[in-house]
Formats: C-alpha cells, sequence, structure tokens
C-alpha cells in the first residue's frame, strides 16, 4: 500500500464534534457577539510598547493611584465627616475627656481600634505622596525628552491637570481628620481665599458656610475628596491611556528605530506582565512605608482649636513652596486706600504664582512649537542635553521650587543650623531671582559642553586609554567607533531649525503685518537655538572615516618596515 492510500484511510469514521464550551468561553462568545471586543482587543492586546527603566515613571503615579483608591474605600466605611463636638472615651488615654470634633474621633477610632486601620490610613497617606511625586517626576521625563511636542500637546495638558488635582486632593484629604496640624492648613486657607481681591470673602463665607471655621467646612472637603476630585481624575486618566495607545508610545533613537515605527514588547504577555508585577512592587514598597514608617500621628497633635498653633506647623512637601513664597515676600507690598486693605502678598504668593505657573505649563507646548516652527509629528524621544536651553529651563523651574520650599521651612532651619531666620529670609530674598537664572545658564552652558563631547565621539570614536607610538616616535591614543546604539543616539537626532525673519515688506511695497511678533520670534528662536551644536553631517561621518582608514593604513605600511618599534604602551 502506499503512503498516500495510508494517509487517506485515516479520513473515514465520524467527523469531530467540538465539545461542550467552558462556562468562561460562553461568557466571552455572549460579549463578543453584543459588544464586538474580540477585535478590539486583538488589535490592542498585541500593541507594541518601547521597553525603558524611564517609562516606569507613569506606571508608579497610575498605581500608587490604583492603592490610594483601595484604602480610602476603606477608610470611608469608619470615617465621618462631621464637625459636631463629642466627649472622647476612646483607646488613647491622654486625650479621654476632651471635647473633639466627629471627624477627629473616627479618625482615632481607625487608628487605634479598627483593625489593620493604621496601617490602611498610614498606607493612603503615603501612597499620596508618592503619587503626586511620581507624577511629578513623570512630568519632568516628558518636558526634558520633548515627549509632548505634537501630536502629544493635549495628554500633556491632562499631564498638567493631573498633578494640579493630584496637589488640592492631597490637600482635602490631609485636612479631613481636623487635628490641629491640618487645621491650622484650614485656617491658612481660609486667608488665601479671603485674599483675593473683591470676591475673596464672599468665597470664604461660600466655602465654609460661615465664618471661619463654620459647621461646614469638613463635610464639603469630604465630598470634594472622595467624590468630585476623584472622578476628574479617573476620567483624566482614562483620557490619558487612550491617547497614549492612539498615539504609540514615545521611544528612544536607536538603530531600527523610526519616527514610523515602535520597538518594544507586545501588550500581551510580556508589558501586561511586567506591568503586573510593578503593580505589586508599588503596593508592597506602600505597604512597607505605611507599617514601619510613622506618618501624620493625629494623636500627637490632638484636636484643632482656633487658638492654637503647632510649633514648625507646615504642610506637606507638595504645598509647601507657595507657603514659603509667603514668608519671603516682603510686608511692604500690602496696599491700603480708600480704608481697604488688598492682601497682595497672601494673593500673589499662593493664588497667583501658581496660577501663572499652571498656566505657563498648559501652555508651553504650543509655545514651544510657536518658538521652533516645527509642525513635524515627533515619536522619538530627545536627550536632554540635545535641548540645552529647554534643559536649562527645567533646572531653573526646579532651582525656584527648592529655594521655595527652603523657604517655607525657614524656622526649622533657622533653629537646627542655629542661623539667624532674618538672614535666612534675605538670602532667600534674592536667591529667589538670582539662582534660577544662575542654574539656567550653568545647565545651558554644560549641555552644550556634552554635545561638544558626543559630537567629537562621533566623529573620532571613543578613548580606550590605549597609548601607541608611531615609528618617528610620536605618541597617540587608540579611539574605537561608538557602538551603534550610542552613535545613532548622537548622529540621528533632528537638527534644529534657525527661523529667518521675512522682508519688512512684500515684493509689492506693502508692509507685512505682525511683523514685530516675527522679530520676537525670531530673538527667541535664536536664544533657544543659536549656540546648539548641531549633529555631524553624513560629510562630516565620511571625511572621518576616510582620516582614520589613511592613518590606520600608514600605521600598517610603518609597522611592516620596522618591526622593532614599541607598538602599545597600554595605560590601564
Amino acid at each position: 500500500m502506499s503512503t498516500t492510500s495510508k494517509v487517506a484511510d485515516t479520513n473515514g469514521g465520524t467527523a469531530a464534534r467540538s465539545g461542550k464550551p467552558s462556562k468562561v468561553g460562553a461568557a466571552a462568545n455572549w460579549a463578543d457577539e453584543r459588544l464586538g471586543l474580540a477585535g478590539l482587543a486583538k488589535k490592542n492586546l498585541r500593541k507594541v510598547f518601547p521597553d525603558h527603566w524611564s517609562f516606569m515613571l507613569g506606571e508608579i503615579a497610575l498605581w500608587s493611584f490604583v492603592v490610594l483608591l483601595v484604602t480610602g474605600i476603606f477608610l470611608t466605611f469608619w470615617f465621618n465627616p462631621s464637625m459636631t463636638e463629642i466627649e472622647y472615651q476612646g483607646s488613647y488615654a491622654p486625650l479621654r475627656g476632651s471635647y473633639i470634633s466627629e471627624a477627629f474621633n473616627s479618625s482615632l477610632h481607625i487608628s487605634f481600634d479598627v483593625r489593620g486601620g493604621l496601617l490602611l490610613r498610614q498606607m493612603h497617606h503615603w501612597a499620596a505622596h508618592l503619587f503626586i511625586g511620581s507624577m511629578l517626576i513623570h512630568m519632568m521625563r516628558v518636558f526634558l525628552t520633548g515627549a509632548y511636542r505634537k501630536p502629544r500637546e493635549i495628554n500633556w495638558v491632562i499631564g498638567v491637570l493631573l498633578l494640579t488635582l493630584g496637589t488640592l486632593e492631597g490637600f482635602t484629604g490631609y485636612s479631613l481628620p481636623d487635628d490641629l496640624l491640618s487645621g491650622t492648613g484650614v485656617r491658612a486657607a481660609d486667608g488665601f481665599v479671603k485674599s483675593i481681591p473683591v470676591v475673596g470673602t464672599y468665597g470664604s463665607f461660600l466655602l465654609f458656610g460661615d465664618e471661619f471655621p463654620g459647621h461646614s467646612i469638613i463635610p464639603r472637603l469630604y465630598i470634594i475628596h472622595v467624590l468630585l476630585i476623584p472622578g476628574l481624575i479617573l476620567g483624566l486618566i482614562a483620557a490619558h491611556m487612550l491617547l497614549l495607545v492612539y498615539h504609540k508610545h514615545t521611544q528612544w533613537p536607536g538603530p531600527g528605530r523610526t519616527e514610523q515605527n515602535v520597538v518594544g514588547f507586545p501588550m500581551l504577555p510580556v508589558y501586561a506582565a511586567k506591568a503586573g508585577g510593578f503593580f505589586f512592587i508599588v503596593f508592597g514598597a506602600t505597604a512597607l512605608m505605611g507599617g514601619l514608617m510613622t506618618i501624620n500621628p493625629i494623636w500627637m497633635y490632638g484636636p484643632y482649636d482656633p487658638t492654637k498653633v503647632t510649633a514648625g506647623s507646615q504642610p506637606d512637601w507638595y504645598m509647601g513652596w507657595p507657603d514659603g513664597l509667603l514668608r519671603i515676600i516682603p510686608g511692604w507690598t500690602e496696599v491700603s486706600f480708600w480704608g481697604v486693605t488688598l492682601a497682595l502678598p497672601v494673593f500673589l504668593t499662593v493664588i497667583m504664582v501658581p496660577t501663572l505657573i499652571i498656566i505657563f505649563l498648559i501652555l508651553y507646548p504650543f509655545i514651544d512649537n510657536w518658538i521652533s516652527g516645527d509642525k513635524r509629528e515627533h515619536h522619538l524621544l530627545q536627550r536632554p542635553r540635545d535641548t540645552p536651553a529647554r534643559t536649562g529651563l527645567m533646572a531653573a523651574l526646579v532651582t525656584f521650587y527648592v529655594l521655595a520650599l527652603f523657604a517655607g521651612g525657614n524656622d526649622i532651619i533657622a533653629i537646627r543650623l542655629d542661623l539667624s531666620i532674618n538672614q535666612i529670609t534675605y538670602f532667600l530674598r534674592a536667591a529667589i531671582f538670582l539662582g534660577p537664572i544662575l542654574a539656567f545658564w550653568i545647565t545651558k552652558r554644560w549641555c552644550i559642553s556634552l554635545q561638544r563631547h558626543a559630537k567629537e565621539q562621533a566623529l573620532h570614536g571613543y578613548e580606550t586609554g590605549i597609548i601607541e607610538r608611531s615609528p618617528d616616535g610620536a605618541y597617540s591614543e587608540r579611539h574605537l567607533p561608538l557602538p551603534d546604539a550610542k552613535q545613532a543616539l548622537i548622529v540621528e537626532r533632528e537638527r534644529d531649525q534657525l527661523l529667518e525673519l521675512e522682508p519688512a515688506v512684500d515684493k509689492n511695497g506693502v508692509e507685512r503685518p505682525h511683523n514685530r511678533k516675527e522679530r520676537l520670534r525670531l530673538a527667541l528662536n535664536r536664544f533657544w537655538f543659536a549656540d546648539n551644536l548641531q549633529p555631524p553631517t553624513a560629510a562630516e561621518l565620511e571625511a572621518a572615516h576616510h582620516h582614520h582608514d589613511g592613518h590606520d593604513g600608514h600605521e600598517l605600511e610603518a609597522g611592516s618596515h620596522d618591526d622593532d618599534r614599541d607598538a602599545l604602551v597600554k595605560g590601564h
């Protein structure tokens, strides 16, 4: 019998029938027939994401927000957002017999009487710090690498709004326990609102429902904290993730990476496994901090009393820098006329400056696009050294923030270091203006020096530390070509565009409109890009290659005629 007939004989018998589908499969099939999920899942679950450690910064923010939601839901079961006064008779003996609010009483009950309550409360607080801090660093990474450029301007705006809402969410959260420290912060917030010209007092009465402290602020902050802001944050996170998938993820330049592709791993199974594992890392780290590191020990502060202030009281770090600006602004900035006093020191430092910075950050992608004149889509990232002015701007903003934060603790600094608080204040008044300028200039020149060094390496290779001696006795150091990935970072980066000013009048002798605006744009473009070193051109690389080939050939020829020369003197 032939092989073919043997195979053909196996076709006999009854036809195979599918077995009974599992319950999970049946449910999936039912959902797919009505929602069409299979096609959508097939497309997106195979979507490729690049792999780099810096991309995990955004995931820390995402997973810490998940921890916030989980621990926050737990806390809502026992927290009572009421300002009604009761006599405390709980587990914490030093406060028994004190008259405290229901909010403070429930916070103490969670901390001392609910199983796992203190752990979850502290996890919630640490996760808030982690959420805001990781968002801030993630936004810095996006800024420094140019990931906000077209087509991701809207995602950048969403990121700024998320950072702003996260800060407000943190403030409303640590104000809820109604302890002495948080009550001091709420009292300060009342002053901030009242400093707004014309509408400030009305805003304060609307917020507190009465003259401070009123009986409505804690319930209202509670609704804002557990309902309003989390809802907005969830919506913005969903929009952020959808735009991330739609635009595809940015990636670092390198061999095989272009503006049209993404080199990395698919969502399933690789990236999903990494993201899932990273969630447990974030959760575990937060749990360790919540269990081992005390934060916001409200029982030590006691209940809020408007007649008292905790010594050395300060807000959390993300709210500390406006407080620092308020501490160092001169008192003569307060203005009085016609029987009306404008609390400009408070309004300018706490309301106006943060608002202007937020507006500037929201508009920055569009300002950057206008200055550069770049209308292209960008999916490849830039190294911070390749954009010296932008990196210098970030250094200036960070310097401003750090100095303002130090100003917020000027009393603690003075006590700990045995310094004069007046001298610290005078120093910070000058440093808050000069420090960012100096940081910008140093960072920009540093980046240009790194550009110069990178260009030299791309053209002539990197130093090996091996010294060679030629037949005529001259010494030189051997250079080797850079690895392909590092060479690509230097050679394949975008060249900066220097704009040219169009003639003041057109060919018909008519003056061009908005010429002054174009002059401003040209001046900013020159300031931003003129000092940058551009990547080597193909002609420069070819000339360097021929130079090295000729030099190496000459050495080989010389070496063949002189066998007794010293070939190498190793430096390492």
